[in-house]
This record gives structure tokens, sequence and C-alpha cells, in this order.
């Protein structure tokens, strides 16, 4: 199995996560976007972009299709509910996350997006990270008693936000948020799932890279 990862990018971390989560041997390809891509990219995704997963004859190319094949191919630990009503809830919440969180968090990313633009979109993740902390009073994980594939998208884009200049008040009031960042950081798969790259600038015209050890 071999994994094309994009070292920054919030969708490869998410498969990491989960590879690491499942112990899955696997050759991780890392690559800078703004760097030289693979040279077989454009014959085994169509869309000429990163993740993609190639395990022997299946090519897989869409990051939740990815995610969701690396599940029911390595079913333990599980990371959807077993039953139906509880899996479907589960993928509810991905989709919301696919629609309201990612398009966002996509263009805060680009290094062609404007100041202007980056701080409107910035009120608008600061509104979203508000808007599920009463949720995460409920349960240990995001509205599950157990780790999910939920918890591997918002684990990638919570650890994002102080690159996108995103800070958590230290206040009573989201307790339960910096206390579900803690659990999904200190997991052994956290970890292992990141590369060299660390982002440390909230700013698109002044964005750096610092180093930290890279695991996956």
């Amino acid at each position: 199995m071999i994994f094309y990862s994009e070292e920054k990018g919030h969708y490869s971390h998410m498969v990491r996560i989960v590879l690491a989560e499942k112990d899955i041997a696997c050759e991780i390809k890392e690559f800078d976007p703004e760097g030289k891509l693979p040279e077989e990219l454009p014959t085994i995704n169509p869309y000429n972009k990163l993740p993609v997963l190639v395990d022997r004859e299946v090519t897989i190319y869409e990051p939740r299709v990815i995610l969701e094949y690396l599940d029911e191919r390595f079913p333990h630990p599980p990371l959807l509910p077993i039953y139906p009503n509880d899996k479907a809830e589960c993928r509810l919440l991905i989709h919301r996350i696919e629609k309201d969180w990612l398009p966002v968090v996509d263009r805060m990313m680009s290094p062609k997006i404007s100041q202007k633009e980056f701080d409107s979109l910035k009120k608008e993740l600061v509104g979203l990270v508000s808007g599920i902390v009463l949720v995460l009073k409920e349960k240990p994980y995001f509205m599950s008693d157990e780790f999910t594939l939920v918890d591997c998208y918002m684990s990638a884009i919570l650890y994002r936000l102080p690159y996108l200049g995103v800070s958590l008040p230290n206040t009573k009031s989201f307790a339960s948020l910096s206390a579900y960042q803690e659990k999904l950081f200190s997991r052994p798969s956290f970890d292992l799932s990141l590369t060299c790259l660390l982002y440390t600038s909230p700013s698109p015209r002044d964005r750096t890279r610092s180093r930290m050890p890279s695991s996956a």
C-alpha cells in the first residue's frame, strides 16, 4: 500500500490519522504542493491532486472515500459505528463538516487569498468553532462515546487553528473545546500522523514553516 500525501494538507492529515489509528503498514510518500508533485499523479488521479491511496490494484483519490475504504478494509478498531442509524448520523456529521467547515479552511489555506477575504473567513471559522462548544459537553468525542472518523476530520481542522489565526479563549465556557482538543492531540495516532511541516503564522501574507519531528 502506498499513500501519496500532501505534507501540510488537512485532507492528507485525516488519512494519516486513520492509518496510524489502525496501525496499517503503508509506504507514505510526502509531497509539498508548492514544489514537485509525483510524476505519476496524472495517471493515478484524473484531477491531478493529492491525496491518493494505492492498494494493490485499487487506486482511490477522494479523501472521504479513502477514509471509508480504510475503515472497511481494516475493520479494527472501527471508526464508523456498527448500527446503521448510528453510522448514518456519523456520516451526516461528516457531510456537515465537508459543507460548512472545509470550504472555509480550504480557502483560508490558499496562498492566493487576499487579506480581506482571509479576515472575513476567519470570523466565519471562529463562529463555527464557537458553535460546537456546547455539543462537546455531551459526549467524550464529537457526539459519540467512541473515537470516529468525525474526530479524524476535527483533529486535522482544529490542529490548524493557530496557523489560521484562531486562538481559543482561556475561559470556562470554552473548557469543553480545550479538553476535546487535548484528548485528540494526546492520542498516539495523532502524534504518528504529524509530518515535518508545522504552520506558525496566522497571516496569509506572512506564513512561515518551522520544523517538528517527522513521524509519518
